[in-house]
């Protein structure tokens, strides 16, 4: 059977989309390939037309959500909105709650850090990149350049958006957010 030109592609950007979300919503140990081929609503033969191993598809899943995550950072920018605001969205209750649809960072961190080291040579090729979209953001100060202070700032978004996901009190868990606002504007201020 032949099938329409980009089919392949538009296949495997499926079973990407679809591993993306469910490696954010369950973590990347916890979902089979059969589970994730049924959620796609492929057959398991179909998976390894596209990819090595789970592995690969780590790999592959990182690379694209990652490029797709910066590249709404920079329409948010291009849209006028400011790292402040940029700040508030990112460690809000929605983000919080909907860890399948939200950054990849803060829902595979802990994770990735288990991972060989190919795997996480993509995801710091991606925080590199992203380093690098918020230093331009950052206005540098005295005391520390805006490479510095986006990676604090990075690392305190990922930090408490995590936290805020383990504790169940949600009064608790509405405070580590509240927190994290008030410290990642405090490094982007320049006073």
């Amino acid at each position: 059977m032949r099938y329409e030109k980009g089919h392949k592609e538009k296949t495997k950007q499926h079973i990407l989309n679809v591993a993306s979300r469910e490696f954010r919503k369950g973590g990347i140990e916890s979902v089979g390939l059969s589970g994730l081929m049924e959620s796609a609503g492929l057959t398991n033969g179909a998976f390894y037309a596209h990819f090595k191993s789970k592995e690969d598809l780590v790999c592959e899943v990182l690379d694209d959500t990652f490029k797709t995550q910066i590249e709404a950072f920079k329409e948010a920018f291009d849209k006028g909105f400011s790292i402040e605001d940029v700040i508030k969205d990112y460690l809000s209750p929605k983000r919080r709650d909907n860890c399948g649809e939200a950054c990849i960072a803060s829902a595979l961190t802990a994770e990735i850090a288990r991972h060989p080291k190919a795997t996480r040579k993509v995801f710091d090729r991606h925080f590199e990149s992203m380093v690098q979209l918020l230093s331009s953001k950052i206005a540098p100060s005295s005391a520390y350049d805006s490479k510095e202070r986006a990676i604090s700032l990075y690392a305190q978004l990922v930090g408490t958006l995590q936290l805020s996901r383990v504790i169940p009190d949600v009064e608790t868990s509405n405070l580590i957010l509240k927190c994290g606002i008030e410290s990642a504007l405090k490094i982007v201020s320049t006073k």
